[in-house]
């Protein structure tokens, strides 16, 4: 069905795209700008997975402010990460302002290789930037049998603390992926806002309006005009209980990594200069630690079918796991192509023309 837009007007269907022309075409615009061509690919993949998984505010949407950050000169094209600190189950990166999607690769890959001899590794990374949806890096320990955890400081703030008006949190979010044997992974990947403010921002491309519990007015009446989202803030999700999980995830992935958190939070939207110092953690648990990845599975498996099988209250058609409607988009966007709506078509576009790359082919 066509969005409704803030005038009331249906918007005209979006077109479809194949994932891998996406990654060509980030790869090459990357490229352009001066990231080396085997980074952009990786980096390409990652931001291409993303839409294909239905993370729409966190693809190629993020192109754009990615090269203008680029120009700004607040990253660093050919980043030098190296380990600060390390023992056997740990480790800690300095990604050098680097992108995030490569420091995040890195620390997850470290997080899998430690997690084989020590069951499980905990590697957090500082001197990063925006890497994208959680649930991607989450991920990347499920091709080794492990269970993978990932959380980070978000890249603005735009939550107060609960009962306050000033900006100091994030939506940091988490993310927890778990293997199955028979079914697709279990994936919980979620801000601790009601809403990512990526979203936000892809509505207002859009000219489409928010929901109700997105946002609120600093009167304290619900905001649902995306422009105007610099008049008021997120909310937390389950009120008090959300604020204090973004405040423990920030000391987690932000804190205890020497990267920015509270008042030091960059706000990548508007400053494209200064460097954000973004942290981020990812964990990896090697099943193989605490029992056989066989018998985990298929016990994981019962669960699935526990949770699906249970009696539904009247008016719910089906009984949904974390990840599944994801699997599902990733399913049909790979066979049938990401959609590319007409706003971010044009985005994208004017950007091609601004590096001198060829446009997106449709």
């Amino acid at each position: 069905m066509s969005q409704e837009t803030a005038s009331g007007a249906s918007a005209p269907h979006p077109i479809r795209v194949p994932a891998a022309r996406l990654q060509d075409f980030i790869a090459r615009v990357l490229t352009a700008v001066g990231m080396p061509e085997s980074d952009a690919h990786v980096v390409g993949g990652i931001m291409a997975e993303a839409d294909a998984r239905g993370a729409d505010a966190h693809g190629v949407f993020r192109l754009p402010p990615y090269v203008k950050r680029i120009r700004a000169g607040g990253m660093n094209m050919q980043p030098d990460i190296q380990i600060l600190e390390e023992r056997a189950g740990s480790a800690l990166l300095d990604g050098d302002n680097g992108i995030g999607h490569l420091i995040m690769k890195k620390a997850a890959d470290l997080a899998v290789h430690k997690a084989r001899n020590t069951g499980v590794a905990w590697v957090g990374a500082r001197m990063s930037n925006h890497a994208g949806p959680a649930g991607i890096y989450a991920r990347m320990p499920l091709r080794h049998g492990m269970i993978g955890i990932y959380m980070a400081v978000g890249s603005a703030n735009h939550m107060p603390p609960w009962g306050g008006t000033e900006m100091l949190l994030s939506t940091n979010p988490i993310a927890i992926a778990v293997p199955s044997r028979s079914h697709p992974p279990i994936v919980l990947d979620m801000a601790t806002t009601n809403a990512a403010y990526g979203k936000v921002k892809a509505k207002a491309q859009r000219g489409e309006m928010m929901p109700e519990g997105w946002m609120v007015g600093r009167d304290g009446k619900p905001l649902l005009d995306p422009k105007r989202s610099n008049e008021g803030f997120l909310l937390p999700i389950g009120g008090a209980k959300g604020y204090g999980l973004a405040m423990m995830f920030g000391l987690l992935a932000g804190t205890l990594n020497g990267a920015a958190f509270g008042k030091d939070v960059v706000d990548f939207n508007q400053d494209y200069a200064t460097t954000t110092n973004t942290g981020h953690t990812v964990i990896a648990l090697d099943v193989e630690a605490f029992m056989p990845l066989r018998q985990f599975e298929e016990q994981v498996d019962d669960i699935w079918a526990q949770m699906k099988s249970s009696e539904r209250l009247p008016g719910c058609d089906e009984i949904r796991l974390p990840g599944e409607q994801s699997h599902r988009t990733y399913e049909d966007r790979m066979a049938h192509g990401v959609p590319i709506h007409a706003e971010l078509r044009a985005a994208l576009d004017m950007l091609a023309e601004s590096v001198g790359v060829a446009p997106l082919d449709v």
